[in-house]
């Protein structure tokens, strides 16, 4: 860890099970719902669709904004694509509970799970990458070629 001084201490394991417990309830429960719904099967594909977006685009989001605040390269036009990836999922899950004719408290339903699973998304990433970095030795800077690379 002396090379990323940002970096946090490793996560407790209450703290993990936790995240990954989030995780896995939100997951499920969104499924179950879905599963269950009475809608066609294109609005549950696309709600099924939302959601995977949405995870995808939080754990980037996260990882983006991490390497930054670690000093690590990360381009502004892929730190940019995250940030509106979220918001686009966070837009499309709340235009289609808007149109859609379920019951407001269905509509909470999902989108409750939408948001506990995503927030759950970047606590179990976040813990993934500090067990990770807990895990690897500090190298020192690597030493360069002793010839010139090239023909």
């Amino acid at each position: 860890m002396a090379n990323h001084p940002s970096s946090s201490v490793k996560p407790t394991a209450a703290f993990v099970g936790a995240s990954w417990a989030a995780l896995v309830l939100g997951i499920v429960s969104f499924a179950v719902g879905l599963w269950n719904a009475e809608m066609t099967k294109s609005e549950k594909g696309f709600f099924a669709a939302v959601i995977v977006l949405g995870l995808f685009a939080a754990v980037s989001l996260q990882k983006s904004v991490r390497d930054r605040a670690e000093g690590l390269p990360v381009s502004a036009l892929y730190l940019g694509l995250s940030w509106s990836v979220v918001g686009t999922a966070v837009v499309m899950l709340v235009v289609g509970l808007w149109n859609s004719g379920m019951l407001l408290s269905e509509k909470g339903f999902y989108g409750l799970a939408f948001a506990m699973t995503l927030f759950a998304a970047v606590a179990v990433q976040k813990n993934v990458r500090d067990a990770m970095q807990d895990r690897m030795p500090v190298h020192p800077a690597p030493t360069p070629l002793p010839y010139p690379m090239g023909g």
